[in-house]
């Protein structure tokens, strides 16, 4: 559909929908398209109205809805020209999800706006509005089974969750409703991961310690922060480059009076194994001399005002055009954009400004009758359709044209905005945060939701972007930070260092201290991102994941799990919620369970851990030796697994990878460790392994080579 004016636009768009309003809207058709899983589509549904871009796929139909099912939207068309699907909720339900949301993690009685926007300090609308759109909520009811609900549309919208229903309200035409009903809401997420699927097995390094600013410039400040992470000995794998490296704000520029020879510097950050991250925006100078502006322009892949004039807005580098990312010709423009400006040895693209966000435009955005032309399965439709789609498009175009630039390798983004199924492509953070300690405990429940949300690699930025920065506030994050999915630092220009080692000799130690256990957890936190990427689960997630059916554990937001079977409870916490059962303390580094900001970390009983030692990057060998911690449940049983593989590239999908299992058994004042499983051609030679086993605050140690069990006498 290609219409020469807004006004025509906005016609042919609503005869497309053909519904109207103040009416009630009815189900066309239901079906059953997975495990627990019912598509509803209203009438008068009209994929061009409402394209996919969230499923990452079209579900096929399995069957007709399950007898007694208990979830069906009803839908409705207000006078005031949105779509309203209204979920009733039974009794006693605890409500999550929603994405990237301030406020409390149990969201019940909680209402956000789904508008993406570039929100510092989180001020806009008083928190009930950031950068990224998650139209999904989770219910979990008083025995632990649960629900999820996805609305299937990307327009403006609404989210309220009350205690008795939810209710979704959006601009554009009826949308489809996917409910998922099963046992668990670990099970509801690996439902909502079959719909929108995961997150890619991220390169190894993007799992450690991250180091940025706004700005370090020139060259010889990137040498001293590198230099100075290896000579204090913080373990560090990514030093990030903010918007001052580039040529005058020019994206795929670089200052060559900053850094004269970028190839050089970024070798030397690989020499001394650091990876390096650098900042892409969507906002392109208006600049006819520039080749990014001249070569866009002359192949016209820029959105285009209501007129049909190229829309310019103001960002960094002044006026700029912004890609229209609907169009299949730009989002190949794009991608080929990334094979010169990689080559000299970059390894991360960082997404931001990409909701998209315009100093001068209405709402902080470009107006809403802009118009994108679309291709594909993408209809043309004006900007107030395609807002919250922006950032998704844009990291699917970055990571089509850095895989098309370096096929061997896994690609990293990170984004500022995004859609929910857009977990596929980059990862998350949370956007410009303050250096305050509401903001730090708040980092908390954001990073759990956005787990809960289908996005299990997100962080916020450490210590806080914008103000200043207390040591004891730095001390306090990153003693639970460096445990986040995504960790790291950042810091806005207008203030001081925020580098582990830029406070006091005590919060530097305790800093090292925090980083080293991250480290150390390394062989278990690649094993949680793998159960991330084959299965939606989250990395970090909420304390009530230990025990569903515990309704005490539901509005905990303090402390978090890692992974399945560890329990990470901040400095900071007070009187917190903890599961019952068996949690011995572990200790991953001299000293930790004494130091003031650092964590207090506990093992689920039934749980075996694998850890590695204290490396400064992740080009070491983490396994020199393998440890492996040992809890047991109540019978005297213990079980965990390992995964690993090489950490770059796509071997791993043609079986290059190794999955270990391992158990204990007590038998009197005897416990074995052993291998029980193994699969996957990698090659990974333990050696030596060395066991603690941990019981009633004491550790027991052993150590062997796995080729048979290895005792341990407690």
């Amino acid at each position: 559909m290609r219409v020469k004016s807004f006004a025509a636009l906005a016609a042919a768009m609503t005869m497309s929908g053909g519904y109207v309003f103040g009416a009630n809207v009815g189900i066309a058709g239901s079906a059953l398209v997975g495990k627990g899983i019912v598509e509803f589509v209203p009438e008068r549904f009209d994929s061009l109205s409402t394209p996919m871009l969230i499923l990452s796929h079209q579900p096929v139909i399995q069957g007709e809805v399950p007898a007694g099912w208990k979830f069906t939207p009803k839908y409705e068309t207000p006078d005031r020209g949105t779509v309203v699907a209204t979920v009733a909720v039974p009794d006693g339900t605890s409500l999550y999800g929603g994405g990237e949301v301030t406020g409390p993690l149990l969201r019940n009685g909680q209402k956000i706006k789904m508008w993406n926007t570039d929100t510092g300090l989180y001020l806009v609308d008083g928190g009930k509005r950031l950068y990224q759109t998650h139209p999904w909520v989770m219910g979990v009811r008083p025995d632990g089974s649960a629900f999820g609900v996805l609305f299937d549309t990307f327009h403006k919208a609404e989210l309220s969750t009350g205690s008795d229903k939810i209710v979704f309200e959006a601009d554009g035409a009826p949308f489809k409703t996917y409910v998922i009903d099963r046992t668990s809401p670990q099970e509801v997420l690996k439902g909502l991961a079959e719909l929108t699927g995961t997150i890619e097995m991220p390169p190894r390094w993007a799992i450690g310690y991250h180091q940025s600013r706004f700005s370090y410039v020139p060259e010889a400040r990137v040498r001293e922060v590198a230099e100075t992470f290896r000579s204090k000995k913080i373990p560090c794998d990514v030093i990030w480059f903010d918007i001052n490296y580039m040529d005058g704000y020019r994206v795929f520029t670089i200052s060559d009076k900053e850094f004269p020879d970028p190839a050089r510097m970024n070798k030397f950050l690989h020499d001394n194994g650091f990876k390096s991250v650098y900042m892409i925006d969507p906002g392109v100078k208006v600049d006819e001399d520039y080749f990014v502006y001249s070569t866009g322009k002359e192949q016209d892949v820029f959105v285009k005002d209501a007129y049909r004039n190229e829309f310019h807005g103001k960002v960094w580098p002044g006026d700029c055009a912004f890609p229209d990312f609907t169009r299949p010709e730009t989002r190949a423009w794009w991608g080929k954009l990334y094979k010169d400006f990689l080559s000299c040895g970059i390894d991360g693209i960082w997404n931001d400004m990409n909701e998209p966000s315009v100093f001068d435009g209405p709402g902080g955005t470009m107006p809403e009758s802009c118009i994108h032309l679309g291709g594909g399965n993408l209809p043309t439709g004006t900007h107030g359709m395609y807002h919250n789609a922006y950032g998704r498009l844009m990291v699917e175009a970055s990571r089509d044209g850095i895989l098309a630039a370096n096929p061997d390798k896994r690609p990293f983004i990170l984004s500022r905005s995004n859609l929910l199924g857009g977990q596929r492509y980059a990862a998350m953070w949370t956007g410009d945060n303050g250096a305050s300690y509401d903001h730090m405990k708040l980092s908390v429940p954001m990073s759990l939701t956005l787990g809960l949300s289908g996005q299990p690699f997100n962080g916020p930025d450490i210590g806080g972007f914008a103000n200043e920065t207390a040591p004891d506030l730095w001390g306090h994050w990153i003693g639970f930070g460096a445990f986040f999915p995504f960790s790291r630092g950042h810091a806005s220009c207008d203030t001081s260092d925020k580098e582990p080692w830029a406070y006091t000799k005590e919060v530097e130690k305790e800093s090292r201290m925090a980083i080293e256990r991250r480290y150390r957890l390394m062989p278990y936190l690649y094993t949680a991102f793998y159960n991330a990427h084959k299965d939606g689960q989250p990395v970090m997630a909420p304390v009530f994941f230990a025990d569903p059916a515990d309704v005490s554990l539901r509005a905990e937001e303090q402390t978090f799990m890692l992974g399945e079977d560890i329990l990470v409870i901040p400095a900071f916490a007070e009187n917190p919620a903890l599961p019952k059962g068996i949690w011995e303390k572990m200790s991953l580094v001299k000293g930790d369970t004494e130091g003031k900001y650092q964590a207090d970390m506990r093992v689920r009983g039934g749980s075996i851990i694998p850890v590695g030692k204290v490396v400064q990057n992740l080009t070491e060998n983490v396994f020199d030796p393998l440890t492996l911690v040992v809890v047991l449940d109540e019978e005297g049983k213990a079980s965990g697994s390992l995964y690993w593989d090489e950490g770059d590239g796509w071997g791993f999908r043609n079986g290059e990878y190794k999955i270990v299992d391992f158990t204990a058994r007590q038998n009197g004042n005897k416990v074995a460790v052993a291998i029980s499983d193994s699969e996957g051609s990698f090659p990974l030679d333990f050696g030596k392994v060395n066991v603690e086993v941990l019981k009633g605050g004491k550790v027991y140690r052993s150590s062997g080579t796995l080729d048979s069990p290895i005792t341990v006498n407690i």
